[in-house]
């Protein structure tokens, strides 16, 4: 893992070892007493200082929970003093493209206990829709459809972490297979006006020893040019056009590998492998690894160093896709980001609980009050 640290108390007897009051007292007896009466439109000088008082590489001595929380809060405090939405405090006059959501609608992986796919995430991207409501909706109607195609083939529809369904599947292929069934069922055309991004999340199959990607779905491990040809098996015969995680974290061969490969063809998201770090981008960026960054603010830990990476893409010409986390609270933060960056892909999950629909309905609300000038790019949104 090459995040930035989320400090967690560790007292088994409280919430699971999960609490946060070091990070609480943190803020309250460092960074306060440092930022307090601070010009909160100085968002970039008071980021450095708080990365100042953490003095450490993945920011375990305050905790990145602890500098971004109050990160965040700097900013909305800022937005707020000048009446202005955070998408347009952050991003100015020209933030208006609205992202192209990533709905994950079948989820496996360890986000279901490995009870479904070996894969993580299956999600569908309407890239035909001419706006990003008519995109949200096209999503939630195939969502519904997808229960309907489980039911008559005997699934569950009980959902995993991030709304998805969570069916025990007999094969990692057949939540492709069940996914274009749906879309077709909701009365749409796969690959012309939905199409489908895949997150293996491969680092949870990933054997460093072995160097090999135990799937257990398929009854075999795999080695890294074995699994980027099923990966080229799967972008061949189906209308993939995003793969995220799609090699481990480490994997660097690997992934170059793929990139060479595929990279001129579909989106190749780095999570894992780029965790939001500048310098990870960069080095992925000289090497020709990958050609889009998954955009998570607390990976990084800070509002400006987020901004930096997304900035560093753009300008490289990559994609950027803002995200949620698996464990989700009702913020919305990323909806306003993705406007105020111009990123033009989201990742928030299924239509479906208010963690993850709230998201939506912020996007909802930031695009009937652009109105005309806002823009919502489909397909395009794919190509930099």
């Amino acid at each position: 893992m090459h995040e930035a640290l989320e400090l967690r108390d560790g007292e088994k007897g409280r919430y699971g070892g999960k609490g946060v009051r070091k990070a609480v007292d943190n803020v309250n007896a460092i960074i306060a007493p440092e930022v307090v009466g601070a010009d909160a439109l100085d968002q970039r000088d008071i980021d450095s200082l708080m990365l100042e008082l953490d003095g450490t590489a993945n920011k375990s001595k305050l905790g990145a929970n602890a500098i971004l929380g109050v990160s965040l809060a700097i900013a909305k405090a800022a937005a707020n003093g000048l009446s202005l939405p955070l998408y347009r405090y952050l991003g100015g006059t020209h933030a208006h493209v609205l992202p192209v959501p990533m709905l994950n609608i079948l989820n496996g992986g360890a986000h279901t206990g490995w009870q479904s796919t070996d894969f993580q995430e299956f999600m569908v991207m309407p890239i035909g829709a001419g706006s990003f409501a008519e995109g949200l909706r096209w999503g939630a109607e195939v969502y519904q459809a997808l229960k309907k195609v489980l039911k008559d083939k005997g699934y569950t529809t009980l959902v995993g972490d991030e709304g998805g369904y969570a069916p025990a599947l007999k094969t990692n292929e057949e939540a492709i297979e069940v996914i274009l069934k749906a879309i077709e069922s909701a009365g749409y055309k796969p690959g012309e006006q939905l199409s489908i991004a895949l997150d293996p999340a491969a680092s949870e199959l990933y054997d460093g020893e072995s160097k090999t990607y135990n799937l257990r779905k398929e009854g075999k491990k795999l080695t890294g040019p074995e699994l980027v040809a099923f990966w080229s098996e799967w972008i061949k015969k189906y209308p993939i056009v995003s793969l995220e995680d799609g090699l481990a974290e480490d994997d660097w061969d690997s992934w170059k590998l793929m990139t060479d490969q595929w990279g001129g063809r579909i989106q190749l998201v780095g999570d894992d492998l780029l965790v939001t770090n500048p310098e990870r981008v960069k080095r992925a960026i000289k090497e020709g690894v990958a050609n889009s960054l998954l955009v998570k603010l607390n990976q990084i830990g800070s509002l400006t160093e987020t901004i930096e990476a997304v900035t560093l893409c753009q300008h490289s010409g990559w994609t950027a896709v803002a995200s949620h986390r698996s464990g989700e609270t009702e913020d919305t933060t990323i909806a306003d980001l993705s406007v105020a960056l111009n990123m033009g892909q989201i990742k928030t999950g299924a239509p479906a609980r208010s963690d993850r629909v709230a998201k939506y309905n912020q996007l909802l609300r930031i695009e009937e009050e652009l109105g005309n000038t806002a823009a919502y790019l489909g397909r395009a949104a794919l190509k930099k």
